[in-house]
């Protein structure tokens, strides 16, 4: 049994591709690609929601990694692409959580409820209030 599974290992590691599919640098960025689907995700929900702080962490996070994959030998870019879109989605929603809190989207859409009647959270979905 032992040389049966010597030989399929040998088998995958001569074949580039094969190898290339079984390894941590295609695997560790793959299972990592659920956090920036989330991130993106989340950019069509309300941006009442975000958390500041837990975004600018990840922001952080997505940046550190970002270097750390182009750092490792060799370089794994798949690792790389996994956190720049993880970057984009935390800075869009950086950027919104700021135009809600900070620059007046909140009170935009608070205004737009008592003209129209809709509800905060419908009103913070439309396109005027991001």
């Amino acid at each position: 049994m032992a040389a049966f599974v010597k030989a399929i290992n040998a088998k995958i590691r001569a074949h580039p591709v094969l190898d290339y599919v079984c390894s941590t640098h295609f695997w560790g960025p793959v299972s990592n690609f659920g956090i920036p689907l989330a991130a993106v995700m989340d950019t069509q929900k309300s941006p009442e929601l975000i958390s500041g702080p837990m975004t600018g962490a990840l922001c952080v996070y997505s940046a550190t990694f970002m270097r750390f994959s182009l750092a490792v030998t060799p370089a794994n870019y798949l690792l790389f692409a996994c956190h720049a879109v993880n970057e984009a989605a935390q800075l869009t929603q950086g950027y919104r959580y700021l135009q809600w809190h900070k620059w007046g989207g909140k009170e935009e859409a608070l205004k737009k409820e008592a003209l129209e009647g809709k509800p905060v959270e419908a009103a913070a979905a439309t396109p005027a209030a991001r």
